[in-house]
């Protein structure tokens, strides 16, 4: 049995603590926040007609097996904690102009149907050409990358590919290249562009490896948890609670002490005395790891490529809109936001709030959320991080926040969406309130932008371990939740 201390007590530290207390180890968690759960935060408005509840991180849960998997291995059963109801469409997606929207579902044969519905049976074939390519990236992602530790870019080269494989991961190629070889209609490729900014990336950019992303969703699933996504964190709690894990909230973690190159323990605020450990698993963002908690200027060299962040409008709104749970309304020029959020630091050009963004908008049709004759809306747009840096905004600056909100409700009504005379209330969230909240660097979402290579599970000290979307496999609830999955088997039963 070892000693173990969780940093964070976001969804990958409550799943890595839950596993290895399952194990027999001696686990607690430190938490800097007043509560549990990391990005997967929750907000409560109350009004005279009632209370609005909010999820302000994951509106969506994917690949539902990782997490029956999870419950599975600490001795529970997924179902006896969280009420997962699945969503059809998982998304509906609303294109410039005048023509029909585009609702996905989890049945590939049906959504090739939908496609060549809406926009011709040229689309509907390009679409399930691109989606056998799909597969094969998600085959191979799924056995050689997600469940097994990825240390250096030698790892990756010393996997046994095969060659079919090797075709359809495309080394070098961008998803934007991979929309534009294999679909024509330019809506569509609008659509597969979308899935890079769930790794935080640009598409011009992101590998088209990510093209999994999108297998995922549609092969899988999308699913909803009644009462909000934030009911996942209850229930890793209650996991730990119930396998002995110390959880301490409102505590923050100074210092890793890591001398002769092993962890020894970590210091708290306030506190003189060190926590020992045996083992330190890090659940923060690999930049606040290796910036502040345990300083190591040669890994910060490869972190500072940022993942997008957001900007999000919490609304109450009377009355009832008739949107699916989950929506996007696309702009008509896709590369002005991108190039808005991400601006040209080599250039000197500045990022900037998007003028024409993409605008998701999440109304869960749940009435555990919101008042009756009510919806509670979660409407986010991509963003540049915090700070002052050329690829940045400063969104502490007076009037930017109101204004930047004033626009993108200006812009729903422009493609049709216009709450501004039945909102009951409007909350504002940036970039800055993300980083101040969760100790995400800038409010970047997901860390280091998407790419196969994100910061190893292992540390460069013997016994420190990194989970979180900013190590590998990357963010998004599963992706952590597997992150806790290889860190916990790699520590094992019989560590030390």
């Amino acid at each position: 049995m070892a000693r173990i201390v969780v940093v964070g007590a976001g969804v990958g530290g409550l799943a890595t603590a839950a596993r290895l207390a399952a194990t027999g180890h001696e686990v607690t968690v430190f938490e800097q926040a007043g509560t549990v759960g990391g990005k997967l935060g929750r907000y409560v408005h109350d009004t005279p007609a009632g209370a609005f509840h909010f999820d302000t991180g994951p509106s969506l849960l994917t690949l539902p097996e990782v997490f029956h998997d999870l419950f599975e291995a600490t001795g529970a059963k997924l179902d006896e904690y969280l009420d997962l109801t699945p969503l059809d469409p998982i998304v509906r997606h609303v294109f410039p102009g005048d023509g029909p929207a585009l609702d996905s579902c989890a049945d590939p044969a049906e959504f090739a149907g939908r496609v060549g519905a809406a926009f011709g049976d040229r689309a509907a074939a390009d679409w399930q050409r691109l989606w056998r390519r799909a597969a094969r990236v998600w085959g191979a992602s799924q056995r050689d990358i997600l469940r097994r530790p990825i240390d250096s870019p030698l790892d990756l080269a010393a996997l046994a590919w095969r060659l079919g494989d090797l075709a359809a991961i495309a080394p070098g190629r961008t998803l934007r290249g991979l929309g534009r070889r294999h679909l024509a209609d330019p809506r569509l490729r609008m659509l597969l562009d979308r899935y890079a900014t769930y790794t935080g990336a640009d598409p011009r950019r992101a590998p088209a490896a990510l093209v999994a992303v999108p297998y995922a969703e549609l092969a899988f699933g999308g699913w909803y948890l009644r009462g909000g996504l934030g009911t996942l964190a209850d229930a890793l709690l209650t996991r730990c609670l119930d396998l002995g894990v110390v959880v301490q909230t409102g505590t923050a973690v100074t210092r890793i002490d890591a001398a002769g190159g092993r962890v020894h323990g970590v210091r708290l605020a306030g506190v003189a005395a060190p926590v020992p450990a045996d083992v330190v698993v890090a659940n923060v963002d690999a930049l606040t790891l290796y910036r502040d908690l345990l300083p190591s200027p040669r890994r910060l060299a490869g972190l500072t490529d940022r993942s997008l962040a957001g900007f999000v409008l919490l609304l109450g709104v009377a009355g009832e809109s008739g949107l699916a749970h989950h929506n996007v309304f696309f702009p008509r020029d896709y590369d002005a936001e991108f190039d808005a959020v991400f601006g040209h630091p080599g250039r000197g050009v500045r990022a900037r709030p998007a003028s024409d963004p993409t605008v998701f908008v999440t109304v869960a049709d749940d009435p555990a959320v919101r008042p009756a004759g009510h919806e509670a809306w979660f409407v986010l747009v991509n963003a540049p991080r915090h700070g002052t840096a050329t690829g940045a905004v400063d969104w502490r600056r007076p009037g930017l926040a109101d204004a930047y909100a004033d626009r993108v409700l200006d812009v729903l009504a422009e493609r049709g969406v216009d709450v501004r005379d039945r909102l009951v209330f409007r909350e504002v969230r940036t970039p800055a309130d993300l980083d101040a909240a969760t100790g995400a660097p800038g409010g970047a979402i997901y860390g280091t932008a998407g790419g196969l290579l994100r910061p190893a599970n292992r540390g460069p000290a013997a016994g420190l371990w990194l989970v979180g979307g900013s190590a590998h496999p990357g963010g998004g609830l599963p992706m952590v939740t597997l992150s806790a999955q290889i860190v916990a088997d790699a520590i094992g039963p019989d560590w030390g």
